[in-house]
């Protein structure tokens, strides 16, 4: 029906022939309204359709021009890029070509590099990768290694000047040597240990410095040897197989221990300057000069000074010093009823059979000591002229014996080597000769008379307690 009534109305459409298509089988819109149009009347045709054909074209118009407005830029650009279609479609099959000819060599460019650099096979840029990769994951581990050896330094400065305890500071040195242990091939584990032991080694220096400190008390002499077993392990291990049981921290205690000593005593020495004035002196008397220098020597009244200031602080410091070494080291200390003179070198041998014996530390300090005091005594009591006082000083040497008694180290019977020590007096060097040997023999009995009255009344105070206290039982009952 429609392609009749097309061919109908073909000679009165506007548009050429020649632009006119044949048939409209093909043509949806066409088709659509020539339906449409069959079914209408002849009156709504000729009346109604021409009004409604041109309010469409009105409105398609309409259409058109807003469309042109809204994608002028757009319409001309896909313009342009139409007319530089046919130069540009032409290079790209050029490229298209250069790349089909490519592949290839890409492709075996790539079967190359997986073979080359397979997980399965060695290569030195993927293990430089790998640990390259492995140091970025654990940057915050390496970095926290790297700060050890400064956090122990700082941790050895703060606690060494607030005098505190060393404990934080010995545990990071133990986890730096396991970690030494653990990585012993590492060159940065190296170099961490090393500037480790460098602040261990200040460490120790302070530690032993410590050990000098003039009023160290026992609690605090014991932790610095703990400690320092812990830093320096190598001092209680050395001199062990010799048979001395506490190697060298032994001999350090006591050196240090004596540095103080000597330390203590160089604080006397504007006496000991003016005890060897009256030494000169006396040694320079002569009949004709006795009245010239009796204004230097005025009976050794400064000798006695010092000789009592000598005597009380070796006393204090001689009992300090041998008792906190036997509260360190109990394991070297003899039975105190034992003379610490004896040495254990025999005991050495026995147990160690063989082998060289090393006696303790202990088996000589106490005779160096006295006869460090002795020296003294020897050349500085033959300037005291009074018999009261030279008493007083041998009874101060004889309760310095009974101190160090009490550990084991009684020196009271070598007051006999002071008996040729007297006054050298040509007026009264015969007299003095004849009483010297008796001297001393009178000293130690007022000695042993006085300890007996103490001993006598502590009994008598313990005898009337107990008496009070069983009489009181006694009423009770």
């Amino acid at each position: 029906m429609t392609d009749p009534l097309y061919e109908l109305l073909a000679p009165y459409f506007d548009a050429p022939s020649v632009s006119r298509p044949a048939t409209i089988s093909n043509d949806l819109v066409t088709n659509k309204y020539l339906n449409r149009l069959s079914t209408l009347s002849l009156s709504s045709i000729t009346s109604q359709e021409p009004l409604s054909l041109a309010q469409s074209a009105h409105s398609t118009l309409l259409s058109i021009q807003s469309l042109s407005s809204r994608s002028n830029a757009a319409v001309i650009a896909s313009a342009d890029h139409f007319s530089s279609l046919e130069e540009t479609l032409p290079l790209l099959a050029d490229e298209a070509k250069k790349l089909q000819i490519q592949i290839p060599k890409l492709d075996e460019s790539a079967i190359t590099f997986s073979t080359t650099y397979s997980r399965s096979t060695e290569n030195e840029v993927l293990d430089r990768r790998k640990r390259a990769l492995l140091m970025e994951r654990n940057a915050d581990r390496l970095s926290d290694v790297l700060r050890l050896p400064t956090l122990l330094s700082s941790a050895i400065f703060s606690l060494a000047t607030q005098g505190a305890s060393y404990t934080a500071a010995l545990d990071l040195y133990s986890h730096i040597k396991r970690l030494h242990l653990l990585y012993s091939d590492s060159p940065l584990v190296d170099s961490i240990y090393a500037q480790t032991e460098h602040a261990m080694h200040d460490l120790t220096s302070h530690l032993i410095s410590s050990l000098r400190q003039p009023n160290i008390k026992l609690a605090a002499g014991m932790r610095t040897i703990g400690w320092l077993r812990r830093v320096a392990p190598e001092l209680e291990a050395a001199s062990k197989p010799k048979g001395n049981q506490e190697g060298l921290l032994g001999y350090m205690f006591l050196v240090c221990r004596l540095s103080t000593l000597v330390n203590t005593l160089s604080a006397l020495e504007p006496l000991r300057q003016l005890a060897e004035q009256e030494s000169k002196a006396r040694l320079q008397r002569t009949p004709s000069t006795t009245k010239v220098s009796v204004s230097v020597y005025q009976g050794g009244q400064q000798s006695e000074r010092y000789l009592k200031k000598y005597i009380e602080i070796f006393r204090e410091h001689s009992f300090s010093i041998i008792s906190m070494y036997r509260s360190i080291f109990p394991a070297n200390a003899d039975d105190p009823a034992k003379s610490l003179f004896k040495s254990s070198s025999l005991e050495s041998a026995q147990d160690h059979p063989g082998q060289e014996a090393s006696p303790s530390a202990l088996a000589t300090f106490p005779s160096y000591l006295t006869e460090v005091l002795f020296d003294t005594l020897r050349e500085y009591l033959p300037n005291v002229q009074d018999k009261t006082s030279k008493e007083s000083l041998l009874t101060q040497v004889l309760y310095c014996a009974g101190s160090l008694g009490r550990l084991g180290g009684d020196f009271s019977l070598m007051l006999t080597t002071l008996s040729s020590v007297g006054s050298e007096d040509p007026e009264n060097m015969d007299d003095q000769e004849n009483s010297s040997d008796l001297e001393w023999v009178e000293v130690m009995k007022k000695h042993r008379e006085l300890a007996g009255r103490l001993e006598a009344l502590a009994s008598g105070v313990g005898t009337v307690k107990r008496a009070d206290r069983g009489s009181s039982l006694r009423i009770k009952s």
